[in-house]
C-alpha cells in the first residue's frame, strides 16, 4: 500500500513540475465554479455531506460525469468506470465476479451498487477505502481491473483540449493532476442519489405510494427480522457483519476472504463485510461480496436455513440456540414483495446520471 501511495503522491508532484511553458499565461483567470447542493428526498436526508476541501460545484460533477464514463481511464482505453456500474442496474454490474478487466482474469469480487455513497462511512466490502476520492484509486490502478498507470492518465488526460478545459472550469486550472481526477469522480458520484422508490412515496405520502397489502406485511417483517443492519431509509447500517457464509477463511491472495479482518486486523472482525444497501435489490443480483446468490430467494434462503457458524458470527443470527432468521416460506415471500418496491425508477433512468457521450 505504501508503494502505490508513494507512487501516487510522485505523480501528483510530477505534474505540477511541468515545463511552464505549458500554462497559458495569457489567458483570462478561470470563470468560479458554480457551488451547488443536490437535492435530497426529505426522509433520507436533509443535505448531502462532502469534504470541505472537495465541495460540489456543477463543473466538478460535469467533469466526474465525463470522466466516469471515459474508457480512457482504463490501460486498455476499452474500460470505463460504467462499465462495472451500469445506471440501468443501479451502478451495479449484473455480474457474480467480472472478468472484462484489463487482464482477463476473475476477480475476487463482486462489483457492488453504487448508491448513496456520500453517506457511506467506509467503501469497499471490507472498507479499505475511507472515502469516495480514495475509492477511486484501486479500481483504476488494479492489474485485473481497469490497470490504469496514473502518470500515463494524467499525460493522455493532458493531451486532450476537453479535459483540459473542463479541468480549469472545475478547478481553476488546467494543469490536470490524479488528485483532481479523483476529486471530479467523489463529486458526482455523491450525486447518485436513490430515494424515489415507491416505499419512498409511501412513506413520504406521496402520489404512486400505494403499498398493497402484502407489501405492507413483508415490510412489518423486515422491519422485525432484517432492520438491525439494513437499517434506516438508507437500508444499511454502514458497517460490517458476519452473516454466516462460510465457516473458514483463506489466506490466499492477501486474507482477501478475511473480510473487515483484512483491513483492521482484528481477529473479531474476520468474516465480516459491509452491509450493503438493499435500495434497487430487485436490480443488482447476484448478490453477497461474491455473487454466491442470483435471485433474492436464494438469500432468505440462506438466512432460513443456510447459515454457517464461526467465532464472528453476527449474534443477530444465533438466538435462542438456533443459527439463521425464523421466517417461513410465506414470510418470505412477502418479504420480497416489499423489497421489490425498493425499485427506484427515476434513479436508473436519470439523465444526468447517464452516459454523456
Amino acid at each position: 500500500m505504501m508503494h502505490l501511495l508513494r507512487y501516487i503522491t510522485i505523480a501528483s508532484i510530477s505534474m505540477l513540475l511541468l515545463p511552464a511553458c505549458n500554462e497559458p499565461d495569457a489567458e483570462a483567470p478561470a470563470p468560479q465554479a458554480k457551488r451547488f447542493s443536490p437535492v435530497v428526498p426529505g426522509n433520507l436526508a436533509t443535505a448531502v455531506p462532502y469534504p470541505e476541501h472537495n465541495p460540489f460545484t456543477e463543473e466538478g460533477v460535469t467533469l466526474g460525469r465525463m470522466l466516469f464514463y471515459d474508457p480512457v481511464l482504463s490501460a486498455n482505453n476499452e474500460l470505463s468506470c460504467a462499465s462495472c456500474h451500469q445506471q440501468d442496474k443501479a451502478f451495479s454490474d449484473g455480474e457474480a465476479l467480472t472478468s472484462i478487466g484489463v487482464s482477463g482474469k476473475q476477480l475476487k469480487r463482486h462489483a457492488p451498487a453504487l448508491i448513496n455513497l456520500a453517506w457511506m462511512k467506509g467503501l469497499f466490502w471490507d472498507g479499505g477505502a475511507k472515502d469516495i476520492e480514495s475509492l477511486a484509486f484501486g479500481p483504476l490502478t488494479h492489474p485485473d481491473e481497469m490497470g490504469q498507470n496514473l502518470k500515463e492518465l494524467v499525460l493522455e488526460l493532458q493531451s486532450q483540449e476537453k479535459y483540459r478545459k473542463q479541468f480549469r472550469l472545475a478547478f481553476g486550472t488546467d494543469t490536470i493532476t490524479s488528485a483532481r481526477v479523483a476529486q471530479a469522480l467523489a463529486q458526482f458520484q455523491r450525486t447518485l442519489i436513490s430515494a424515489n422508490s415507491r416505499y419512498d412515496k409511501y412513506v413520504r405520502g406521496e402520489s404512486g405510494g400505494h403499498l398493497a397489502e402484502q407489501e405492507l406485511q413483508g415490510m412489518a417483517l423486515f422491519k422485525q427480522h432484517c432492520a438491525s443492519c439494513h437499517a434506516t431509509d438508507f437500508f444499511t447500517d454502514n458497517s460490517y457483519h458476519n452473516n454466516g457464509l462460510d465457516s473458514t477463511y483463506s489466506e490466499d491472495f492477501e486474507a482477501l476472504a478475511f473480510g473487515r479482518g483484512r483491513i483492521s486486523r482484528q481477529q473479531q472482525d474476520i468474516g465480516k463485510y459491509k452491509t450493503p444497501t438493499l435500495r434497487n435489490i430487485q436490480l443488482t443480483a447476484p448478490y453477497m461480496h461474491d455473487g454466491r446468490f442470483a435471485t433474492l430467494e436464494e438469500v432468505l434462503d440462506h438466512y432460513r436455513t443456510g447459515v454457517t457458524w464461526s467465532v464472528s458470527l453476527a449474534p443477530e443470527l444465533q438466538q435462542n440456540g438456533n443459527l439463521g432468521i425464523p421466517i417461513t416460506q410465506e414470510e418470505k415471500k412477502k418479504i420480497i414483495l416489499f423489497l421489490n418496491t425498493l425499485t427506484d425508477e427515476d434513479f436508473v433512468q436519470n439523465k444526468a446520471l447517464s452516459n454523456p457521450y
